[in-house]
């Protein structure tokens, strides 16, 4: 691990300067804080780098992964009134339960499996992540906030009133005292009610409102209306920087140069900046109300989005170690690489970390300085907690804008610009009454819709649930075109042609290619219907069908049963060992076609016939 150390120990500096800007502004954006960012970069980085699968890679909160956490922070703060304190240990046990699925990912060997997510739910995924992050920064950078607006806040008192009362009702329900002699107790609680208890829920209430891409759309007039031109300059500024100094040189990150030169100027000239939210000074503590505040009613609704987190930090995390493998001509390991984010974003979450992921952009960063082992990775993660330690009061001092600046840059750069540029050339293979539209932009452009408007945990169930509708409808068209029911004179192979007129007459043949599965058994079914009244027996050649499933082997049982009741012999040739395996299950085998009708190749098959036939018809003349 110490013979390139001097290359792991400058691409860990380098890389860790890149991810201190986006790491503060990750954690604010998610709704935590910049010291929640901070402490997942720290963590992630040292433990995947440690126990994970590629040497190179550099770990830590990403843009994707920031915002499903969003939709997990903002859920919860919601149930618990708006208190980010009393809403935390439900918050990071979510996130722990995503380290642990990512873990059992990786000990199960799901890692090589992740390969096959079609690219077109990945590509209206990754655009999602731009709009969202793009769209919910406008209103930071604009320096309008929900939350204080007292105009908007007010039009949520009479929402607010409820939501108290209903609080109040179901915690005496949990009590056991909601009965109608003891309406005096709710009176009572509600009596203690103050207007700033009631300003506050209603503060809460217009953040939720105002939360997300169609929260911030709905907000966007009040926001112009309400323009801070500080905030909006420190942010424009940011991002002339971060655009205008790459022209300059790349050497040097250029979100950092704009996270340290406008913040210098704007602390240094004394300007009425909102800066970030306080960055604990020391080291991280473990939040131990992971474990004793643990309520499992709480978490239960986040099952799925944990998977989620599990799955896409899994998907972000392999595709950065196939770049690191072309970078370095290396292999990196999917299944241990699983594991060590695993463990990065378990451990991370018990100190009140964002979960995070494989960072392209950094790892590409650690490589380009000379960065080779696992070393990297954990420097990386070393400097990062001694700026916390360091400058965590220097920090704090850091405008908001700024964040929200570098954040734009962020929502324009992890949009999926290949995917986008490839929707007029994409082949149009569906017709839905005059028009013609290409199944993978439509597949891309309702997992963007659906992510950016409504929620990324389903959008991106609901896209992998119709690419794989398409994609089965698409193999079984294909399966039915190759395998059409054609009587032998207008499909021969080969070794059919040369056959002598009788058999050509009396013999019906079918060939079966590719798998018969759910997708191609509407043809199959319609065997009988097409033989030649002429035909006294049926072979079907299977030795290109190398699957069948329940749907095709209950389709073969109906053909081979209607062949039965109209007499006929049906003799299989070159069966392959998985579907002869389902017809044994079900007694196909030997009950409707015996052993002794089951051939290893065709000739066998034909010298049977001959004989068959021959005898059949010396029976017929006498």
């Amino acid at each position: 691990m110490f013979k390139h150390f001097r290359g792991d120990l400058f691409g860990g500096i380098t890389a860790g300067i890149v991810a201190l800007p986006l790491a503060l502004a990750f954690g604010v954006s998610s709704g935590l804080g910049p010291s929640a960012g901070l402490y997942g970069a720290i963590f992630i980085s040292f433990f995947a780098a440690l126990f994970g699968g590629t040497s190179t890679q550099i770990s830590g909160p990403t843009a994707p992964m920031t915002a499903v956490s969003m939709v997990v922070v903002a859920g919860i703060i919601a149930i618990n009134d708006g208190d980010i304190e009393k809403a935390l240990p439900a918050i990071l046990t979510v996130f722990l339960l995503a380290g642990l699925m990512q873990i059992g990912l990786g000990l199960i060997g799901l890692g090589k499996y992740i390969k096959y997510i079609p690219y077109p739910v990945v590509s209206g995924f990754m655009t999602a992540i731009g709009v969202i992050i793009l769209v919910t920064q406008i209103l930071p950078a604009v320096g309008y906030y929900p939350k204080e607006d007292e105009e908007f806040v007010n039009q949520f008192m009479p929402q607010a009133e409820e939501s108290i009362l209903e609080n109040i009702l179901r915690e005496e329900a949990g009590e056991g005292i909601l009965v109608l002699e003891n309406f005096e107790e709710t009176i009572k609680r509600a009596d203690q009610i103050t207007p700033t208890i009631m300003q506050q829920e209603a503060a809460t209430l217009a953040a939720k409102e105002a939360s997300g891409v169609a929260g911030t759309l709905k907000v966007l007039p009040r926001a112009f209306q309400n323009i801070n031109w500080l905030e909006l300059s420190l942010a424009l500024a940011t991002i002339f920087i971060i655009y205008g100094f790459k022209r300059i040189t790349t050497a040097i990150p250029s979100t950092l140069v704009a996270l340290i030169l406008v913040s210098g100027v704007a602390f240094g000239f004394g300007l009425d900046y909102r800066p970030i939210e306080q960055i604990p000074s020391g080291l991280p503590t473990p939040n131990l109300g992971i474990f004793t505040d643990f309520s499992l009613s709480s978490v239960t609704p986040y099952i799925f989005t944990a998977l989620t987190l599990a799955l896409l930090g899994a998907i972000d995390s392999l595709l950065t170690s196939v770049v690191a493998d072309n970078m370095t001509q290396t292999k990196h390991k999917p299944n241990k690489e699983l594991v060590g984010q695993g463990i990065g974003n378990s451990i991370g979450a018990i100190f009140g970390g964002l979960p995070g992921a494989g960072a392209t952009i950094r790892t590409v960063v650690n490589i380009n300085s000379g960065g080779k082992t696992k070393l990297s990775g954990m420097v990386a993660g070393l400097l990062l907690l001694v700026i916390l330690l360091a400058l965590g009061p220097v920090a704090s001092q850091i405008p908001a804008a700024v964040l929200a600046g570098i954040l734009v840059t962020v929502g324009i750069g992890v949009m999926d610009y290949r995917g986008l540029k490839a929707i007029p050339y994409l082949p149009k293979d569906i017709k839905l009454g005059p028009l013609k539209l290409s199944s993978e932009v439509i597949i891309m452009l309702v997992v963007m819709a659906l992510s950016s408007i409504w929620n990324l945990v389903y959008a991106v169930g609901i896209g992998l649930v119709i690419a794989s509708l398409m994609f089965m409808k698409k193999i079984g068209d294909l399966t039915a075109q190759r395998s059409d029911v054609k009587p032998l004179r207008e499909e021969a192979w080969s070794d059919e042609k040369n056959l002598p007129q009788k058999i050509k007459e009396e013999v019906f043949i079918k060939h079966l290619k590719g798998p018969l599965f759910f997708g191609s058994t509407s043809d199959f079914q319609q065997l009988a219907s097409q033989i030649p009244d002429s035909a006294t027996t049926v072979v079907i050649r299977l030795g290109r069908m190398q699957y069948m499933d329940q749907s095709g082997l209950y389709a073969m049982e109906e053909v081979l049963q209607d062949l039965k009741r109209k007499d006929m012999n049906v003799l299989l040739v070159n069966v392959l060992d998985q579907p002869k395996y389902m017809m044994e299950r079900i007694d196909i085998i030997p009950d409707l076609i015996p052993e002794e009708h089951i051939f290893k190749n065709f000739k066998s098959c034909m010298k049977w016939v001959d004989e068959n036939l021959n005898v059949k018809k010396e029976a017929l003349l006498s």
